[in-house]
């Protein structure tokens, strides 16, 4: 199901514990690269779906090897005959063929949204988070598919300061209108208050920001790996997403938050400006400052600026942000 120039990439100790009794010498873009330089004039497979399982892919290959003046023999064609009964037979094999891919990925693409609704996690736990075995699943039969994999969910992460920062992270996203880079800033200047490996960056802050796992939802399909370009993911669009019919682990932010966080997102990105504290951030930053919120109500929040405490109401007046700025200055 791979494009020609990705097949016959695995190592040589995979093939080896596939036991074929036949050698393996290359892939079959080695094929088609050497079939003119070491004399190549017939091409042998069990059958059409051996060359590609994929129709177009299958004529391109069959086409370059005929350009080469070699020819592509498959052992279940009928020998003699008209070549348009050939050709009609090898049409229809290599049409089943594609029908035969599109019908598999439809039925592992069914079972991964099962998965999802489900409560069980896709891929890498998000920060906030560890994956725990579900000893409720159902416990699929021995020896069927490969090894087993056991069914996970996400539970709160051990440390609980994580469950605190990205509830912080999200906040201020959405509601004082920073930027990665200024949530950045917050973040890595109290370390033991939010802690990572490593070190907090611009793409971990947007990543949290933007996964919705952190609405207590299991969600799926939000990128499409396979895009033909190795190491490169493609976001889908949001109504290809397949979301849990309910939440299935705690949540950092409410879904409603979560969606005004993506509204801010995209307003920062189309320009728009943020919202007053980003003035009182900015005028803070330049005399060496970092605004961090400590506490916070229904209706007020608790910030630390240098060495000193201020309560703002949410959202803050614009009246307000220049008494801050003035109250800084004066303390510098």
């Amino acid at each position: 199901m791979l494009p020609p120039d990705l097949r016959g990439l695995w190592p040589q100790e995979m093939y080896d514990a596939l036991a074929v009794p036949t050698p393996r010498d290359g892939g079959l873009q080695d094929l088609v690269d050497r079939a003119e330089q070491l004399g190549v004039t017939h091409v042998l497979a069990e059958r059409s779906d051996r060359m590609a399982r994929a129709m177009l892919t299958s004529l391109t290959v069959e086409h370059e090897l005929e350009r080469l003046g070699a020819e592509v023999v498959y052992a279940n064609e009928p020998v003699g005959g008209t070549k348009s009964g050939q050709l009609r037979s090898r049409r229809y094999g290599q049409v089943e063929a594609e029908v035969y891919r599109t019908v598999l990925n439809e039925m592992s693409m069914g079972g991964q949204i099962q998965h999802a609704i489900a409560g069980w996690n896709h891929g890498y736990p998000p920060y906030p988070y560890i994956a725990v075995i579900d000893e409720n699943a159902p416990v699929r039969e021995k020896g069927r598919f490969g090894a087993d994999r056991p069914k996970k969910k996400l539970a709160p992460h051990p440390d609980p300061r994580r469950f605190d920062a990205a509830r912080e992270l999200c906040r201020l996203r959405r509601e004082e209108h920073l930027k990665g880079p200024d949530i950045v800033a917050i973040l890595k200047a109290e370390p033991d208050r939010y802690p990572i490996e490593g070190e907090w960056t611009y793409n971990r802050v947007e990543g949290l920001v933007s996964n919705p796992k952190l609405t207590g939802y299991q969600v799926y399909n939000r990128r499409a790996n396979r895009t033909g370009r190795a190491g490169f993911s493609r976001r889908n669009p949001i109504s290809q997403w397949v979301w849990s019919p309910k939440a299935v682990h705690k949540p950092v932010v409410s879904l409603q938050e979560w969606m005004q966080a993506q509204e801010v997102t995209a307003g920062l990105r189309a320009g728009v400006e943020g919202g007053p504290l980003l003035r009182i951030r900015a005028a803070a930053s330049r005399l060496g400052f970092t605004v961090t919120a400590v506490s916070s109500s229904a209706t007020h929040t608790l910030y630390r600026i240098g060495n000193r405490q201020i309560v703002l109401p949410s959202p803050v007046p614009d009246t307000l942000v220049q008494q801050g700025i003035e109250d800084m200055g004066s303390a510098a």
